[in-house]
């Protein structure tokens, strides 16, 4: 969690870092590093109403920026580039990211988010699984893996949250397909830079190695 404060404190388009949760030790955890911390409600079906609870005390920010705690790795560069996308194209509700999937092991991979993009890039749809079944190995399309960080115009965050979680989102227990669900468009910002995410003990360790000098 601290790596990804310290990422978050080098963006140049962040005004205010703060840490959500509903768990007093990881409050507690953030401010022996002086970080802000939240305290939510740990009733949230997702982040992104934990998220909204937090804006909602912060009414002087019109953009929201979510960068998931399990995300040491995230790329201070994205997180802008999602923020200032987000600035100059306000008709944009809602904002994420991808990035290639190299390795073709990864397209199995439950745990690992696929995203299939319009020609506009924006998002058609994300699951657990791989997402578009090559019929056609030879068509040459590429697989994308989701990065764990969202953006959202303040006003559509809160019309997210009104939102019941929807039937696709929790059959594949992915967010974002609230939004999918209800017909609203997903810009994806597509990045080389990978931002692998900690969801299991063996991607723990990896993430440790990466990290040890």
């Amino acid at each position: 969690m601290q790596h990804v404060w310290e990422r978050c404190q080098e963006c140049k388009h962040v005004d205010k870092v703060v840490i959500a949760t509903d768990d007093q030790r990881i409050a507690d955890s953030a401010r022996r590093f002086n970080a802000v911390s939240v305290l939510t409600s740990p009733d949230h079906p997702s982040g992104t109403d934990r998220v909204a609870e937090t804006a909602r005390a912060l009414p002087d920010y019109a953009i929201i920026i979510n960068v998931q705690g399990d995300e040491p790795l995230i790329s201070p560069r994205l997180i802008d580039e999602l923020a200032q996308t987000l600035i100059q194209e306000a008709s944009v509700p809602m904002i994420t990211a991808a990035a290639p999937i190299e390795d073709p092991a990864l397209l199995n991979d439950a745990n690992v988010v696929k995203v299939v993009l319009s020609t506009q890039n924006d998002a058609l749809y994300f699951s657990r699984s791989c997402i578009p079944f090559p019929r056609d190995p030879n068509t040459g399309i590429p697989s994308y893996r989701h990065l764990g960080i969202y953006g959202f115009q303040r006003d559509f965050l809160f019309q997210f949250v009104q939102w019941p979680p929807s039937l696709l989102e929790r059959t594949e227990s992915l967010e974002q397909l609230r939004a999918v669900e209800n017909g609203v468009r997903i810009r994806v910002v597509l990045t080389n830079e990978t931002s692998p995410g900690v969801d299991t003990p063996e991607q723990a360790a990896a993430i440790e190695a990466l990290l040890t000098p």
